[in-house]
C-alpha cells in the first residue's frame, strides 16, 4: 500500500466536521410552490378552498385555535397566588402521613407487644419510607401496647393510655 493512499476509515474521519455536516439524503424536502397556474394542481385558490376565514390572507391556523369556540386555556381556572386553595392544585405544602387506626393495632398485635415502626411495616402498615406514621383513634383498643409513631391523634393517645399502654413519639 502506497503512502499517499488513504483507507476509507481515515477518509471518513477527516470528513466529519462542522463544515461538512449535511442532512441525510431524502430527509429534507423542498416546499411546495403554490399559486403557479391552474395546470400545477395548486393554482387558483392555492389549496385554501373557496371562501371563509381560512381562504383569506392573514388567516391564523394556530395549534390551539378551536374554530371560534372559547379556547381551553381561557376556559381553565386562573391560578393566582399561593393564598387560595384553588390556586395550587398540586398542594406542595400539604403534609402527608400514613395513618394506622386503633382497630388495626387491635387486630394485628398481641397484648403487651412493642409496636415499633419496623413491626408496623411487617404488619403491612407504614410502608413508605419518608412519610411519617400517625396513629388515629378509629375503633377500640383493649390491649396494653407500647406504640412508637411520629404522631398520635388526641383520641388515639387517650385510648392507648386508657388501655394501659404507652405512646412513644419518634423523632
Amino acid at each position: 500500500m502506497a503512502a499517499d493512499e488513504k483507507t476509507t476509515e481515515e477518509t471518513a474521519a477527516e470528513a466529519v466536521g462542522l463544515n461538512t455536516l449535511r442532512p441525510a439524503p431524502g430527509s429534507r424536502k423542498a416546499r411546495k410552490r403554490i399559486g403557479r397556474g391552474e395546470g400545477s394542481g395548486t393554482g387558483k385558490t392555492s389549496g385554501r378552498g373557496q371562501k371563509g376565514a381560512g381562504s383569506r390572507s392573514g388567516s391564523k391556523s394556530r395549534a390551539n385555535f378551536e374554530g371560534g369556540q372559547m379556547p381551553i386555556h381561557m376556559r381553565m381556572r386562573k391560578l393566582r397566588g399561593p393564598h387560595m386553595k384553588k390556586s395550587m392544585p398540586f398542594e406542595p405544602f400539604r403534609t402527608h402521613t400514613q395513618h394506622v387506626n386503633l382497630q388495626d393495632l387491635e387486630r394485628r398485635f398481641d397484648d403487651g407487644a412493642e409496636v415499633t415502626l419496623e413491626a408496623l411495616k411487617e404488619a403491612g402498615f407504614g410502608k413508605a419510607r419518608d412519610v411519617p406514621v400517625k396513629v388515629l383513634g378509629k375503633g377500640a383498643l383493649n390491649k396494653k401496647l407500647t406504640v412508637h409513631a411520629h404522631k398520635f391523634s388526641a383520641s388515639a393517645k387517650e385510648a392507648i393510655e386508657g388501655a394501659g399502654g404507652t405512646c412513644v413519639v419518634v423523632e
